[in-house]
């Protein structure tokens, strides 16, 4: 697989410490399990992109959405709000071992619905980028090894590559920073463009992958609806800044 160089160059991560900072992105996330966490985003009112893998327990065993918290704007032990998950919809073609490594990662991505919805005027969703990206540059928001109590942001890295639906790109991220969004901004537009999968290295470079979202994304939605969607959840108003009742989890070992 070849590559040309990125045409921007990378920028340092920055904690995003101070409310102004974190505001912007507090549709980010931890998708919190027994076994770890990951990072993960807010779609819609009550879905959450993430990773596949993330769904999965050490032993490779699939976690029931019992098992999974989606806590929005996870900073310093806060959050802006939090839900526990009741569907999840993988994609029918990724296999979290075996198989082709290209097409587990092109699949590697999962939707899931939370309890109940988070209210717009609380948190906006982002949207999805409706066109595949091949290059250009792109900013990352995610969680990771040595700062998984706040949320980091890479303003500028790249995409260097789409191949079959995996995207490679030379974003900054670590075991944790599975699932994290990978935005597109246009204008003052900002969408999801991909989601972290882990990392490779490719022609003797180290690369962060991704999945490529905009047909997948779509796939998933239409499988929650035919996979029987619970009721409607009642839409109930909460408070900004509650706190978690537990701490940090570990991470799984080989993620990101």
């Amino acid at each position: 697989m070849l590559w040309a160089l990125p045409a921007v160059a990378e920028t340092p991560l920055i904690g995003l410490k101070r409310v102004e900072q974190a505001t912007p992105w507090k549709a980010v996330g931890r998708l919190d399990s027994s076994t770890g966490y990951c990072t993960a985003t807010l779609i819609a009112p009550d879905l959450v992109l993430s990773a596949a893998h993330c769904t999965f327990d050490a032993q490779g065993k699939p976690l029931s959405p019992k098992e999974l918290t989606f806590r929005a704007g996870f900073r310093s032990g806060h959050v802006e709000a939090e839900r526990s998950v009741v569907q999840i919809a993988r994609p029918d073609g990724y296999a979290l071992k075996g198989g082709n490594w290209v097409t587990r990662i092109a699949n590697d991505a999962v939707l899931l619905r939370l309890s109940s919805p988070i209210a717009p005027h609380v948190i906006a969703p982002f949207a999805i980028e409706p066109h595949a990206l091949s290059s250009g540059e792109v900013s990352v928001v995610s969680y990771g090894r040595g700062r998984d109590s706040l949320p980091s942001l890479q303003q500028t890295c790249a995409v260097l590559q789409n191949y079959r639906g995996m995207m490679t790109m030379n974003c900054n991220t670590t075991f944790g920073s599975s699932g994290a969004p990978v935005f597109r901004r246009d204008g003052y537009n900002i969408r999801i463009a991909s989601i972290v999968s882990g990392s490779a290295e490719v022609n003797g470079k180290r690369v962060t992958t991704g999945v490529s979202l905009p047909v997948l994304v779509s796939t998933l939605k239409a499988k929650l609806i035919a996979e029987g969607a619970p009721p409607p959840a009642r839409l109930n108003r909460i408070g900004a800044g509650t706190r978690t009742s537990g701490g940090a989890k570990f991470i799984r070992p080989g993620g990101s």
